[in-house]
């Protein structure tokens, strides 16, 4: 037990870490103790684009001086760029390719083909309509779906012009933008150009392969992601607050547990559908059971959660131990973060691991495809089989006594209601409480866990730090779920983890004060309400402008290499800890470090110690506040309507 407990800060994964060592069942903790990472990988000094090598590049302890190129004389900075190049590339495909399957089902679900799939928020389908220049006067909804939901597909391969949703950045940001030709044309034609680029004898220039690299994660950030969250909104209902349960806890001995795990909400929102169905339920009874108990895993967990108040079994590091309860007879995976290492664990017990998407499949899962045409089908097809399956039981039951209540839910609508009412909703109080002082700055904490770095710590230590000194926090994917274990997402964590300032206001207002927005494409969320406080006036005219930061701290996805990336290029200051992969490169390093600094008025940088990470990030919000001339509390200067056209 001693041993897991710097394993993680969490007490559920730290009971279910020694019944899997027991038990000698292999786990995602006990395979990295086995397998070290590699040195020269760890900072990218090594490329294997071609088969003239691998051409392993570290530094020479015995010729520093000596310049490293490769057998085609590719130098350092090349093969580094190359390398972090292609995992932004991948990072943003992954998301755009969720938010493609989220735009096509979208598109049947408008024309009427998609099973018990429906339009449920109509006011966010003609704001969104009109943010893609549809016209809505007097036109059926259907037909405003149909035209949006084509219109959005087309954002994938437009080969030429800018992406649509570029024009909700400040007009500054465009500007940045427009001035270092990183403006995104067509979502997929960036991916492809940045695969083309490092092809090797293409690209050798480390600027101009990191030039590339920005323009296609802000097709993510201001394209893929954006998109995907917004018409997922428009389909299953933009999020309120709502109160759920986190943890392994959450599991129940005497009823059918299914986990849905991964990052696409189709299917987890129509197996909430036919859960409740009459003869779901009888045939649940008739098993012996006293209902069905879903509980999400990962990004999957959060969109359920935030929408249904499903509970959330925990974050990326917990998904094989949620089968080591084994109180799990059915686990669904789609795409992302799902681990191979889930059928080994699912054989040691009686769960059965269903596949879902035509993109993945997991060697000796059970493949059930989801489509919309007949999801509920499948939905109730997949629960039936958990039924089935829950007097197959083969071991006794372990259910870790740990769970939490959170409340999550706080999307940009939400939180503009919440600042100012139903009929003067705007971030006003925000800005106006960061001017007079009582709220220090924003920082967006998101991404995943990494098992080279205590679970959960990183987020934890990190987002009490900012708390402490009253900084408000935005959180999205497994960060969220983290500080949801942890206490930080009700109201009364104000009282007991914020400043005096920030506690203040959280009380006033009725939230908590770390923030849960979604999943991880839902970081675009947090991009807009950025936006918002832009326009809302009094703190700059650019997102660079915002005393913000922000920080992936257990990062281990090239996802949050694209998240990370498209924050950047939007003017925030990123800290990423665990590993950072560009120190093979000093010149890379510079680059992204100091001159982004100059080109796009945020930058990155690299801190493993979660607490020192935190404090870059207050020192960063203060340089901001200083340059605001907000170092000494003043009265907000309100903007008139001459000066919020000029921002728009």
């Amino acid at each position: 037990m001693s041993e897991d407990k710097v394993r993680s800060i969490d007490g559920a994964t730290v009971e279910l870490l020694e019944k899997a060592r027991k038990e000698n069942i292999s786990t995602a903790f006990t395979r990295a103790d086995e397998i070290k990472p590699c040195p020269i990988g760890i900072e990218e000094s090594c490329c294997k684009i071609c088969a003239m090598g691998p051409c392993r590049l570290p530094r020479s302890k015995k010729d520093v001086a000596k310049e490293r190129k490769g057998v085609c004389g590719a130098t350092i900075d090349t093969v580094v760029a190359r390398n972090f190049a292609r995992k932004i590339a991948a990072g943003a495909a992954s998301h755009s390719d969720h938010a493609r399957e989220v735009v096509e089902t979208f598109i049947k679900t408008a024309r009427g083909k998609a099973q018990e799939f429906v339009i449920k928020d109509e006011i966010k389908l003609l704001a969104v309509a009109l943010d893609f220049g549809i016209a809505i006067e007097g036109r059926d909804i259907k037909d405003i779906a149909i035209e949006l939901g084509e219109k959005a597909l087309k954002e994938f391969g437009k080969q030429h012009g800018e992406l649509i949703y570029i024009s909700k950045a400040p007009l500054k940001r465009q500007e940045i933008w427009r001035k270092y030709g990183v403006v995104p044309r067509g979502i997929d034609r960036e991916v492809v150009e940045i695969m083309h680029r490092t092809h090797m004898g293409v690209d050798q220039d480390y600027r101009h392969i990191i030039q590339q690299a920005t323009r296609t994660a802000l097709a993510d950030g201001w394209g893929g992601s954006m998109i995907s969250t917004d018409l997922q909104d428009i389909m299953f209902g933009t999020p309120v607050p709502v109160l759920g349960r986190i943890n392994l806890g959450v599991l129940k001995e005497e009823q059918v547990n299914v986990i849905v795990h991964g990052h696409e909400p189709l299917l987890p929102e129509l197996l909430v559908v036919a859960s409740r169905d009459p003869e779901i339920k009888a045939l649940t009874e008739k098993a012996g059971a006293k209902g069905i108990n879903l509980a999400g895993m990962c990004c999957s967990a959060n969109e359920v959660l935030m929408r249904h108040g499903i509970p959330c079994a925990g974050n990326f590091l917990q998904q094989e131990l949620a089968l080591v309860t084994g109180a799990v007879e059915v686990m669904t995976v789609d795409v992302q973060c799902e681990m191979q290492g889930l059928q080994s664990v699912a054989e040691c017990f009686h769960t059965k691991l269903i596949t879902t998407s035509d993109r993945a499949k997991i060697e000796g899962a059970l493949h059930i495809e989801f489509h919309p045409e007949d999801g509920l089908d499948t939905a109730k097809k997949i629960l039936k089989m958990a039924i089935e399956n829950y007097p197959n039981r083969r071991h006794a039951v372990y259910i870790p006594d740990h769970s939490q209540d959170i409340v999550a839910g706080f999307s940009h609508e939400t939180i503009n209601y919440l600042l100012g009412g139903l009929f003067r909703a705007s971030y006003r109080p925000l800005n106006d409480n960061i001017i007079n002082g009582r709220i220090r700055g924003v920082a967006g904490v998101v991404g995943c866990n990494n098992v080279r770095t205590p679970h959960d710590e990183g987020h934890i230590t990190m987002i009490k730090e900012l708390i402490k000194n009253d900084v408000i926090v935005l959180t999205t994917g497994c960060a969220a779920m983290a500080c949801g274990k942890a206490g930080l997402l009700t109201p009364e964590a104000a009282q007991q983890f914020a400043g005096s300032g920030l506690a203040e206001v959280c009380e006033a207002v009725g939230i908590p004060p770390v923030l849960h927005l979604g999943s991880c494409v839902d970081n675009s969320r947090i991009l807009i309400a950025a936006t918002a406080m832009v326009k809302e006036g009094g703190l700059g005219d650019d997102i660079s402008d915002l005393p913000a930061a922000g920080a992936a701290p257990e990062w281990m996805s090239e996802k949050a290499l694209a998240i990370g990336q498209y924050f950047v290029a939007s003017g925030v200051f990123t800290v990423f800890g665990t590993t950072w992969p560009t120190l093979g490169s000093e010149n890379v390093t510079k680059h992204l470090f100091e001159e982004y600094e100059e080109m796009y008025k945020g930058m990155w940088a690299y801190e493993p110690d979660h607490e020192k990470a935190a404090q870059l990030m207050i020192a960063h919000i203060d340089k901001k506040r200083k340059a605001l001339g907000l170092e000494k509390a003043r009265e907000r200067v309100l903007f008139d309507m001459a000066m919020r056209r000029a921002l728009e």
